[in-house]
């Protein structure tokens, strides 16, 4: 056993050397080992070339590339956003308590502005409004009376003018009278000292000049009370004019009342605020339908969404909110519309931006005539900010070695590495705030091994790929 031990090992550590050795051997590298010609002979070392190969003592062939024009207002500010529809919508409510007497809409039906929509029955409504006609009519007449009442407290204060010129005539007729009586009674009074008429003549031309003193005090008394007597009808005249404001007051308090009545009447018929469509229905006829304020169901009567007009909103960030303003050119790209691309513009913007993501809302009136365009449709809007309509640009593959800052100019058949300043930059144009001008022949795409200075054939294109009839 122990000479088969002796054996077996150095057997094994002999074949595990010469097996590496073997491997290590055949994985080198065979320039060591030059090939065999047929003759036997080992051939020197060749350098293999290629025919096709251009011969490298050549000079180099002149590239040729796409050179253009930078140009004016081509640059835009344009901000990519999402953005979703939303649609004016009203809840319908009952003003009025009362039977729902019949209604003419489901869900889904499209109405025109003023449509009846639904009627209530209100029959007190309907008795307040004849009762309250009834009162109206009642206020005039009582107006008609009090025109009435002032006409003839003007015939009353007529006749009390008259009163005072009829005594003052009679006034001046009894001053008349008792001058006569008093040159009467001095006449009988000289007679009676010379005794030729008697004292009982003196006595009665005494009687008949008080007598007439007295009538004159009469007729002045009579003035003074026809005066007084205007006075009193003029104020009933006042007053009757007072009572006739007063009754056309009540007029107006009694049409107020009318008017008030009809239009709680008017409520009870329920009428499309806009042209919609209909999206909730909650009553049906026969139900009970209380009035808005009422204790119990607020639930709305209908619901209608305007559908015309549709309100695109977005939320544009902040770094690009301040360049936003209303009339700015939107395009949008609803998700449901593959293809389609909608103009519009800015209609409103919020003026503010949301504290906490610091997002401004903007809303986009879009027509919306065929009623394709629904509520909660989603898709992308594109908003042109602002327009550069003075500063050059290019576009964005002009710029060399991946640089931002630097392109070839072609100027007497060299290209020529021209550092520009950039301002916008987007996906497809870059702005140019200087180093280069409207004459400047800018490569397209240049070729990665183009060096500053290196003779080109320039070929003037525009910038969809097409030759330029421009010279060079």
């Amino acid at each position: 056993m122990s000479l088969v031990r002796w054996f077996f090992w150095p057997t094994a550590v002999v074949l595990v050397v010469s097996s590496t050795v073997a491997l290590w051997w055949y994985s080198q590298p065979r320039r060591h080992h030059p090939p065999v010609n047929a003759a036997g002979n080992q051939e020197k070392d060749k350098k293999i070339t290629n025919p096709d190969d251009d011969d490298p003592t050549e000079p180099p062939e002149t590239p040729d590339v796409k050179v253009l024009r930078p140009r004016k207002g081509a640059m835009e500010r344009t901000t990519v956003q999402a953005g979703s529809v939303e649609a004016d919508e009203v809840h319908l409510h009952s003003m009025v308590s009362g039977i729902l007497k019949s209604q003419s809409v489901l869900i889904g039906n499209r109405v025109k502005k003023n449509d009846v929509l639904a009627v209530i029955d209100v029959p007190e409504i309907e008795m307040q409004v004849k009762r309250n006609a009834a009162v109206v009519e009642q206020a005039k007449a009582r107006v008609g009376q009090m025109e009435a009442k002032v006409e003839i407290a003007q015939a009353d204060l007529e006749v009390a003018k008259a009163q005072i010129i009829y005594a003052e005539f009679d006034a001046r007729a009894a001053a008349a009278l008792l001058s006569f009586r008093s040159k009467y009674l001095k006449r009988i009074e000289e007679l009676n000292r010379t005794k030729v008429i008697e004292d009982a003549v003196v006595d009665e031309a005494m009687e008949r000049y008080e007598a007439a003193r007295e009538k004159e005090n009469a007729a002045k008394a009579a003035i003074s009370t026809a005066r007084a007597q205007v006075l009193t009808v003029d104020a009933k005249v006042k007053l009757s004019r007072a009572d006739v404001k007063e009754a056309e007051a009540q007029v107006k308090i009694a049409e107020a009342e009318l008017g008030k009545s009809e239009v709680m009447l008017q409520y009870a018929t329920v009428r499309a605020p806009f042209d919609g469509i209909i999206t909730q229905r909650t009553l049906y006829t026969g139900a009970m339908v209380r009035a808005l304020g009422d204790r119990g169901n607020q639930a709305p009567l209908l619901t209608i969404q305007r559908t015309d007009v549709m309100r695109v909103v977005v939320q544009v960030p902040d770094r690009e909110a301040r360049y936003a303003d209303p009339g700015d050119a939107a395009y949008i790209e609803f998700d449901a519309f593959k293809g389609m691309k909608f103009e519009a513009k800015l209609s409103r913007i919020a003026d503010s931006e949301d504290p906490l993501t610091r997002l401004m809302r903007v809303e986009i009136d879009l027509p919306n005539p065929d009623g394709k365009i629904r509520q909660g449709m989603f898709g992308k809007v594109t908003i042109v900010l602002d327009k550069e309509r003075e500063k050059l640009s290019i576009p964005a593959n002009c710029l060399a070695n991946g640089k931002s800052n630097e392109v070839f100019v072609v100027r007497d058949g060299k290209a020529y590495l021209t550092k520009v300043s950039l301002g916008l930059v987007s996906n497809e144009r870059v702005m140019i705030l200087s180093g280069l001008d409207l004459n400047d022949k800018v490569i397209m795409n240049p070729p990665s091994g183009l060096r500053d200075g290196a003779e080109v054939n320039a070929m003037d294109m525009d910038e969809v790929g097409q030759k330029s009839n421009t010279s060079p």
